[in-house]
């Protein structure tokens, strides 16, 4: 089984004709847009679907063109001519501000829009999508304007980001591992976190933070424009914060944020205790050292060839959803996913949809452990999202951040807990502290990143911050969230660094999303038990309609109120079972 993927099914090469073709297409598709004006049309409903025709046929030529350059350059950081052709398709996207700015305004202006979206089949089809540009209309620059903070935004925080993401990509880390000195990648020495050898944990982490050093001040420089430019636009746009903007963008209300923030910071205490009971079992004092918060603590190594997670993961996802396991079944077939490490190979997992195709793209970085396992059922879960969307054109399948991380989850929960069902003793052990430790990670971790993200932009709002500003901003989150359960000396200052989501220039709070996701899927998880087969057509209707909802309209649709904070605790209430489990059968095997 091939670890490597499969791109030629998009292009062959860079020089192909077919790869040229489609870049004169863009351009031309570009032209049309530029030149479109809503005033020269007869009438509304003609200028709008002239217009709607127009962008759908631009973002799928780009989708395509962007998704090969991504992943080739993903794939290996040292693809010169992939950063090029990436650089020009930017530079060539930023056109779309201009016809897209003018749109907005035209369309806030039409009187009787409810009446507009009713008048054929394709405004009915794209009756949210108009409505959102509506709503966007609210909060804009002059056509000018944004047309300049899109092509200063090619060479400002976009050039910002590929710079943290080529220097972390390509950091040599020196450590010792087996009681040799090496040099490994970074992806490499942060997955030491999952090793059972606590010197190699550790010695990993020690490295980790050493080699940060070379790179400190240039991705400190990074972070702060990026920072810096997201404020000064979110407030010229009339945002009252960047967190105010991003839950616009998410289609997310405040409240349910809230209300979701509101029970996590209830749970942690349980968190905590967890922590320390896992510390004793480490042979640790009574708190836990940062990179020991992943250590396996079960005596039993669940350890998957490529080749054994890939027939684990099939066998119980199609016992689950037949659907969902052909579709699997067809990712690996077909080379859809990258999983060896290798230098020069970005770090972490990702699902890259690619919609012309109908296909998807998945990364990892696979080294055997049963959390890798889990990793590519999640990103598995990811695909599965873009498979519910094949019948919904490019414009109705954008759907916001929180629930892109509902099918990823709610995938790698059906496998854990398939596992978890097989497992008895010791390996259940193992099982059930990887599935806390991960959710852990989304609820305790992510917290803690928010509250840094947060405590960022007001900061940065006033002053440029430091390396030693920025450390000491990462520690007080950690230690606000973890409390006296995570050891005073070893906290992880440089978080900031290395999670590449701070510096994604169109997706701040990249964070919370996560939490969402988790407990919005364990949720659903709850439903599936409730209500057998019947609930799968519920759940694929969900996601498909997710590019076409608010986050609380999506979730009324299989009967959840987001807006609850009791629907969040009785989500988290599924991993209080999961701990107080994983302690009952540590104390009974010592």
């Amino acid at each position: 089984m091939s670890m490597q993927w499969d791109l030629t099914g998009i292009y062959p090469k860079f020089s192909d004709h077919t790869f040229k073709t489609d870049m004169k297409r863009l351009g031309h598709s570009l032209d049309l847009l530029e030149q479109f004006s809503p005033a020269d049309c007869q009438d509304s409903e003609t200028a709008v679907e002239k217009y709607l025709t127009l962008l759908a046929d631009y973002k799928t030529i780009y989708s395509k063109l962007m998704a090969y350059t991504y992943l080739k350059a993903s794939n290996n950081s040292r693809d010169e001519e992939a950063f090029k052709v990436f650089e020009n398709l930017e530079k060539t996207s930023a056109r779309l501000t201009e016809p897209q700015v003018r749109f907005r305004r035209w369309i806030k202006t039409v009187k009787d829009k409810s009446e507009l979206v009713n008048k054929t089949e394709l405004l009915k089809e794209h009756s949210f999508y108009l409505a959102q540009e509506i709503d966007k209309s609210r909060y804009l620059l002059s056509e000018k304007e944004e047309a300049i903070a899109a092509e200063l935004k090619r060479t400002g925080s976009g050039a910002w980001s590929k710079l943290q993401q080529k220097l972390t990509s390509t950091l040599p880390v020196k450590v010792e591992v087996d009681g040799q000195e090496k040099i490994l990648p970074l992806p490499e020495v942060r997955n030491l976190a999952y090793s059972k050898d606590s010197r190699a944990r550790k010695n990993g982490f020690e490295a980790e933070l050493e080699a940060y050093k070379l790179i400190e001040e240039p991705v400190a420089a990074a972070l702060n424009g990026i920072k810096g430019e997201v404020i000064t636009l979110s407030e010229k746009r009339g945002f009252y914060s960047p967190l105010e903007e991003t839950l616009f963008n998410t289609r997310m209300e405040m409240e349910t944020l809230q209300s979701m923030h509101e029970a996590i910071v209830d749970f942690l205490p349980e968190y905590h205790d967890y922590y320390r009971f896992k510390a004793r079992l480490l042979g640790e004092m009574d708190t836990l050292p940062f990179y020991d918060l992943y250590a396996p603590v079960g005596k039993t190594d669940i350890r998957f060839s490529y080749d054994e997670a890939k027939d684990f993961i099939l066998e119980k996802i199609s016992a689950f959803s037949p659907e969902m396991g052909s579709l699997y079944k067809i990712a690996f077939e077909k080379n859809w996913i990258d999983s060896d490490p290798r230098d020069g190979k970005s770090g972490g997992a990702f699902c890259y949809s690619i919609k012309p195709l109908e296909e998807s793209r998945i990364l990892l970085n696979f080294t055997g452990s049963f959390t890798d396992m889990t990793t590519l059922a999640h990103e598995l879960g990811h695909a599965y999202h873009a498979y519910c969307l094949k019948s919904e054109g490019i414009l109705n399948s954008d759907y916001p951040l929180p629930l892109a991380e509902t099918a990823s989850i709610f995938s790698e929960t059906v496998i854990c807990k398939a596992a978890l069902e097989e497992s008895t003793g010791d390996e259940a052990l193992t099982i059930l502290e990887n599935r806390i430790s991960e959710a852990g990670q989304y609820i305790v971790e992510i917290y803690s990143r928010f509250i840094f993200e947060d405590n960022l932009f007001k900061a940065r709002k006033e002053s440029v911050l430091s390396v030693q500003d920025l450390n000491s901003m990462m520690s007080e989150a950690q230690q606000q969230v973890y409390g006296n359960s995570l050891h005073e000396d070893y906290y992880h200052p440089y978080m900031w660094l290395a999670k590449p989501h701070y510096y994604e220039v169109e997706e701040n709070y990249y964070n919370f999303p996560y939490a969402f996701g988790l407990l919005f899927a364990l949720g659903l998880y709850r439903l599936s038990l409730e209500k057998g087969k019947s609930f799968l057509e519920d759940y694929k209707k969900l996601l498909q309609i997710s590019g076409q909802k608010s986050i609380l309209e999506a979730a009324k649709s299989v009967g959840i109120n987001v807006n609850s904070t009791a629907f969040w605790k009785a989500s988290l209430d599924l991993i209080r079972k999961d701990i107080q489990k994983f302690m009952q059968i540590a104390s009974s095997h010592p």
